[in-house]
Order: structure tokens, then sequence, then C-alpha cells
């Protein structure tokens, strides 16, 4: 005999979720563009043998992952390229509630980010390059006071980030980067970290400058061991939690 407890009974997934399902897949494939305006929540329900109940569901469910949006005060839906933070958000959750460590952060950034320095002296643009000089601006006038450094930092590395060129490393970065850079904001409070940080940040832009792949990558590299270095010289535990130290999430944009 079988033991009754090994089979369970079959339950199908809501009709919105597999309307949203069907939705998605037919967005991911091609079949309906980005940009495309999505028929009217009734007549969405006669394509797909719902009630309009279900499809408005549905839809809710597209919104909050970003594939489908409204223009701001319109009511008409458009299929859209999620943003970036958008699809990072569910990650970082999950790196949360998993008790990722600021070492799993750091080892993981230590090998991303002297990448995304190289990749930005080939690709970066005048006006990129431009942004990177601005901010380095702006950062060398608040180090003494250490005002908005958490911020202006975030800023570099998401500007080199732009500039690198590669968007699957926008993506895969991003909900690293919604932990580790914040994170840092706890080490800004504690140690003279700025001059550090403004040297660094000096070294990689003028290497962007004058595309030196080898020179923003070696400093890059010295930039994120530094994060460590305040870490352990601030009485931080880098194998502690990231949720656990203080930090401001909603800066990251």
């Amino acid at each position: 005999m079988i033991d009754p407890n090994v089979l369970q009974p079959v339950h199908s997934e809501p009709a919105y979720k597999l309307a949203a399902s069907m939705m998605r897949d037919r967005i991911l494939n091609g079949e309906i563009a980005v940009g495309a305006t999505l028929p009217s929540e009734l007549a969405l329900a006669e394509l797909l043998g719902v009630n309009r109940s279900t499809v408005r569901e549905a839809i809710r469910l597209l919104e909050e992952n970003g594939i489908v949006s409204r223009k701001p005060g319109g009511k008409k839906l458009f299929v859209s390229v999620p943003k970036t933070q958008v699809v990072a958000a569910p990650i970082t959750g999950a790196m949360i509630l998993q008790k990722i460590t600021f070492n799993e952060l750091y080892r993981t950034m230590h090998t991303i980010e002297p990448v995304v320095a190289a990749d930005a002296t080939q690709n970066a643009t005048e006006d990129q390059i431009a942004l990177l000089r601005e901010n380095m601006d702006r950062t060398e006038a608040l180090a003494p006071d250490h005002v908005d450094l958490s911020r202006l930092d975030i800023d570099f590395h998401n500007i080199l980030t732009e500039a690198c060129g590669n968007r699957a490393m926008q993506l895969c970065r991003q909900p690293i980067v919604a932990l580790f850079y914040p994170a840092f904001d706890a080490v800004m409070k504690r140690l003279n970290a700025g001059e550090r940080m403004v040297e660094a940040h000096r070294q990689i832009m003028q290497a962007v400058a004058e595309r030196d792949a080898e020179t923003a990558q070696e400093w890059m590299r010295r930039h994120i061991e530094d994060f460590k270095r305040g870490y352990e010289l601030a009485n931080l535990d880098i194998d502690e939690p990231i949720q656990n130290l203080p930090q401001k999430r909603d800066s990251i944009q």
C-alpha cells in the first residue's frame, strides 16, 4: 500500500497568476512588443477567457514587476522594460532574509568593481567622464565635513557602472550594491575615511579619462579593500549579517 501522505491534492495556480504568466510569456518572446499599448481590461478578459477582476489582478502583478506601466496621470497600460531597481529589489530582500554577511558582499564586489572600472576606461563617453569629474569636485569639497560622502560614493560607482557599457553587469550588480555601499555609512561615521575615498576616486577618474584600464582596475581594487579595512578598524564584524548594521537603504536609486 502507498502511504496516503505521499500523494497530495493537486492545486492549480490562481487564474490571475496564469493570466499574468501568459501575458508575460508573450511579452518576453516578442509577440507583444515593448512600448505596445495593452487592450482594455474588458478586451483582455474576453481575449483570455476570464473575468475582468482576474485581469485586474494579473495587471497588478505585471505592474509590480515593471513589465507593464502607465504614463503619469494616464490610464492606458504600456509594455515596459523593468527598471534595474525593480528587478533588484526581490534579490536584495532574499539576501537580507538569508542573512548574507558583509564579508560575502565584499568578496563579490572585490571581483565585480575592478572589472567595471576597467570596462569604463574603454566605453565611457565624454559626458560620463564629465559626470565623474563633477562628482569628484563635490566629494573633495565635502570630504572634510564627511557630509553626504556615502551618497557621493554611491553616485560615483553608479556613473562608472553606466560608463562600463554592460547592461548585464548593471543588473547583476544592483542587488549587491543596494546593501554594500549604504552599509559603509556606518564606517564613515566612525573613521576619517574621506581622504582615502577621495584619493581612490581621483585616481580612478583620471584613469578612465586617460583610458588606462590597468590603473583603473588596480585603484578600484584598493578602494574596495579599504571598505573591508574600514569595517575592521571601526570594530564592526564582517561576518555579521548585513541587515544588523546601521545603513540607509533608501539612498540607492
